[in-house]
């Protein structure tokens, strides 16, 4: 370069220098933005992928959720076999017809029945059947049969429960007459009264 007269070696440096400053604008103006939309366009592959192996696993994971569901279903149709169905009158009365039989209680019916929102717990998916019931037994007798009606029918409590004694004196000295309310849930799917 030494032998290079001024004129052309000043010529030779602008050249080198006009074709750097165009490299560097062709750098930044159009081959920059090209890695940008490529290192996008890599995201959103990733993204992408990461969305297909989620749902692939959900895929791999839709039978064993289908069983579950099944089975939850089963046990929640199982468990609800003793709540209210279809005529809540006709439900208290057999209900209580059918159980009474083992125990030395005199039981009957003799409230009207009251079907309306659970008043224990708020939002509840259920609704509550309210009847009361009136009869007399021997102490001994009636918590036997309280206690086994609740343990029973774990859908229903008894509540309410007043004791009074049913005469002075002879045989039924002993005997109690009772009044107690029954609560039971009942299916929201059945009647609305």
């Amino acid at each position: 370069m030494n032998k290079l007269p001024k004129e052309k070696r000043d010529r030779l440096i602008l050249v080198g220098i006009g074709t750097l400053a165009v490299l560097t604008l062709i750098g930044f103006s159009l081959i920059r933005p090209q890695y940008s939309a490529i290192s996008e366009v890599n995201k959103r592959t990733d993204d992408a992928r990461t969305n297909l192996l989620n749902m692939e696993d959900d895929i791999k994971r839709a039978d064993a959720i289908s069983a579950r569901v099944a089975d939850l279903t089963y046990t929640l149709s199982h468990a609800e076999g003793d709540v209210v169905s279809g005529d809540p009158a006709a439900w208290i009365y057999d209900t209580i017809r059918n159980f009474k039989g083992k125990y030395k209680v005199d039981i009957s019916v003799n409230g009207q029945l009251s079907m309306g929102e659970v008043d224990l717990l708020p939002k509840f998916p259920y609704r509550q059947l309210k009847v009361t019931v009136s009869g007399t037994a021997y102490y001994h007798d009636l918590g036997k049969f309280i206690a086994d009606f609740e343990n029973t029918f774990p859908h229903a409590r008894i509540a309410n429960l007043t004791l009074e004694p049913v005469g002075a004196a002879g045989e039924y000295s002993e005997k109690l007459a009772f009044r107690m309310d029954i609560i039971a849930l009942a299916n929201p799917t059945g009647p609305q009264g």
